[in-house]
Parts: C-alpha cells; structure tokens; sequence
C-alpha cells in the first residue's frame, strides 16, 4: 500500500464517521514530520510497515472520536507546540486571536512591556506562555485549580524554554498581594445543560468547559473580585461564548460601572471577546 492509498482509505472512514476528513492528512502529516508538499512527492511510494502500523492503530483512535492531539500527545498553539493531555482543554484557534488582541492592546495601552500579568485558568498553559514568548519582559503568572493541569502548563514553558510563575488555587485566590497590568481568563463558558461533541464530552476535563447554568459564573466572579488584584491603569480580556454579549454587558455595568469595555469579533464574526478596561 502506497501513502496515497492509506491517506484515502482513512479520509474515507472519517467521513464514514463524522469527523472531518481532512484529519487523516493532518495526523499523516504531523506522524512523518513531513511538510505536506514533501509528502505528495512521496505519494506513490510504499508505507514502511512501522509506519504503516502505527498510523492505523492512532487512526483507530481517532475514528473512536478521540482527538487527534490527544493521539499525537501534543498540539499547535500560535505556532508553539504544547504538550495535551486528557488534563487539559486543546487549545482553539479562537484563544490565538484572542492573544493577538492581548499584544495589540498591550502596545496601544503600555508604553514599555515590564508589565505583571496572569492568565487565570491556565490548562495547558498555552496564553501565559505563548505572550511569554512574544515579549519577553513580562513578568507572567498562571493559575489553575487542578494540579494536573499545572503539570501539564510547566511541561510546556520547560518545552518552550520560558520561565512562569504558576500557582495552584481557585480563581483569583492565589493572586494574594500580587497588584496586575493586566488579567487575562479564558474560564470555562458552556451552560451546564448544553450538548457537546462526543470528542469532547469524553475526552476533555469538564472542568475547564462548565460555567454553571447560564455559562457566566466565572466572569461574574472575577468582575466582583478584580479590583484588589489590578492596578490602577490596567485591563482584562477574557474568551466568551459567541451568544453571551448581551449578558455580560449587564453584568459589567451593574458591577464595574466605572470601567470601559468593548467586545471583539472573531474570523467569523461572533463576538468571542471581551477587554474590559481601567483608566
């Protein structure tokens, strides 16, 4: 059997399986450590039977609805890779933008970037390290109330070679005297009642993805707490759910009335952003 064939064989048995064909060349691709124009050139050739091999077994994984990063051990995160695990969330393509708007603000806001942050429900670390990457002076901190997680997130700065200050605790808790330039949460957003994808419902840490029965708890949580923990000239950003602007919006108003705020669209246009701001 060539590549050709074996790429085929399991885009077809995706398809057959609800999951996006396009996976079979992405696992293929990341498996060979070939960029994909390379592969093509080998297409014709005969898979090695090693290969051959560990390739089906990770796809009959992956046609069991596990995630194909979870299968590889590792994902692509603003072009850093960061180790995954069932401990935590896969980082999304929406939480690189999100990023992007961190950086774009930090310049238009700060005129130097020796400034104190942390990223409050880190998981996989992916936002404290990435930004860690990016501009160097910052002193970055992470948070995560599972221990499992910050296994995880200090992995992943060794990976990346960056030093972060990570603390295990709930939410804000473990700030203590720590006074921020900026706070940044991607806190868990889906309404407790709400449907998930099979790959996710058994393969993710519910605890990252529940934010109790109107998905707001966390942010209504910060937004009451925040003021101890942030300088005077400062802002937060935080990832929401695309239908959750309206709500938020009230809540910001009754609780940070002094504060600026405006959310930001995706690629897609939903509102998937939130920078709420201070002097």
């Amino acid at each position: 059997m060539n590549y050709r064939e074996l790429v085929t064989k399991y885009k077809n048995l995706c398809s057959k399986n609800n999951i996006p064909k396009e996976t079979a060349m992405f696992y293929m691709v990341e498996l060979t450590q070939e960029n994909k124009n390379n592969l093509y050139m080998n297409f014709e050739n005969e898979v090695p039977t090693d290969f051959l091999e560990k390739y089906e077994r990770g796809m009959e994984r992956i046609l069991k609805h596990e995630p194909v990063q979870h299968v590889l051990g590792f994902s692509w995160f603003y072009g850093y890779k960061f180790i995954v695990n069932k401990d935590v969330l896969i980082p999304r393509y929406e939480t690189e933008e999100l990023v992007s708007n961190i950086l774009m603000s930090m310049d238009d806001r700060f005129d130097n970037k020796d400034l104190v942050i942390c990223d409050i429900g880190t998981g996989s670390g992916a936002i404290a390290i990435t930004l860690k990457k990016e501009e160097k002076d910052l002193t970055v901190y992470a948070s995560d109330i599972s221990e499992d997680a910050i296994k995880v997130a200090k992995e992943n700065a060794k990976l990346n070679n960056v030093d972060i200050n990570f603390m295990v605790g709930d939410m804000l808790e473990p700030l203590k005297d720590i006074k921020l330039d900026i706070l940044i949460c991607n806190p868990p957003y889906i309404p407790s009642d709400e449907v998930l994808e099979e790959s996710v419902k058994e393969y993710e840490p519910h605890v990252a993805l529940f934010g109790g029965e109107d998905g707001l708890k966390y942010y209504k949580h910060i937004f009451k707490n925040c003021k101890s923990y942030l300088k005077e000239k400062s802002f937060m950003a935080f990832e929401i759910g695309w239908n959750q602007k309206e709500a938020l919006s009230k809540e910001l108003i009754k609780t940070l009335p002094e504060a600026t705020f405006e959310f930001i669209k995706d690629i897609n246009g939903k509102d998937r952003m939130l920078f709420v701001y201070f002097n």
